[in-house]
């Protein structure tokens, strides 16, 4: 099943799929004009997902949430019911008072698999009914009605992953306002500022303050995630592109290639020419 929802003022989507064979999204060939944010929910056995080239498990019962730039696809997306939208039809950003999921939520370097337990499956799968309901009612209200159920299905979202994932007593609201403020300055600034002492002086904040904070909520470092959204923008480009490794060096901030290919094998174990180089799990648009 695929329903779709196109507002022709706006231009703005919202989809769902549901037990759809072949679901997948190839952003860099066949989707590159579709920006669509991606809620994934698994309803059946654990299976793998692929992620931007690089395998995961998904587990049984679990959702995952995928930023518009992400490639994937699933073993087995007959057991997978997921809903997409673009900006032009909900920009989380712009309404992030409302749903406070960006920067956490969605994100290009930590995948989130959020487990559902008995009582969240019965709300989700409720969720999804009336998603379908409101789909096959065509009304002047049909786009007004949709929005408010996506809205709710990201706050419900937002908060079972919360739950699982942020130690509620030692991370109040704001100091995790401010995690997910640096990991959306990073996804904005990437490319161009590989510094902490950058993000750093944006949330009028002491690097030394913000690696303190980030050791509350994981393990990993400011520098450490810098560095990971680096790596994993190499490797799409060097995955699914034709870009020569000197384009790819420029385009992510660095001025010399010599000094990005350290980088990358420090960081992957492997140098960017074999990466390129190495047998690929699944070409996209081949």
């Amino acid at each position: 099943m695929r329903l779709k929802l196109t507002e022709e003022n706006t231009g703005g989507e919202l989809l769902l799929f549901k037990e759809e064979a072949g679901f997948d999204r190839l952003f860099f060939a066949r989707d590159r004009f579709n920006k669509y944010f991606t809620i994934a929910w698994n309803i059946g056995e654990s299976q793998t997902v692929i992620i931007d080239g690089s395998e995961y498990d998904f587990p049984a019962n679990s959702l995952l949430t995928l930023l518009f730039n992400q490639s994937f696809s699933f073993k087995n997306s007959t057991n997978i019911i997921a809903w997409q939208f673009n900006r032009e039809f909900y920009c989380i950003i712009d309404h992030d008072s409302e749903v406070s999921c960006v920067g956490f939520l969605f994100s290009s370097t930590d995948h989130l698999f959020v487990k559902l337990d008995d009582m969240a499956r019965q709300k989700l799968q409720l969720l999804s009914d009336v998603f379908i309901e409101e789909f096959k009612t065509s009304d002047n209200i049909q786009s007004e009605m949709l929005l408010v159920l996506l809205k709710r299905l990201i706050m419900y979202v937002t908060r079972l992953a919360r739950f699982g994932y942020v130690p509620a007593k030692k991370l109040q609201d704001e100091r995790f306002h401010i995690i997910r403020k640096f990991n959306l300055l990073v996804e904005a600034n990437f490319k161009s500022e590989h510094s902490v002492s950058f993000y750093a002086e944006q949330l009028c904040k002491a690097p030394k303050t913000l690696s303190n904070l980030f050791a509350i909520f994981n393990q990993k470092t400011p520098s450490q995630i810098i560095q990971d959204r680096i790596i994993v923008e190499a490797k799409r480009l060097l995955y699914y592109t034709d870009r020569s490794i000197k384009h790819i060096t420029f385009e992510l901030g660095f001025e010399d290639v010599s000094y990005f290919s350290a980088f990358f094998k420090k960081n992957t174990g492997i140098s960017p020419s074999d990466y390129k180089n190495s047998p690929k799990v699944s070409k996209e648009g081949k």
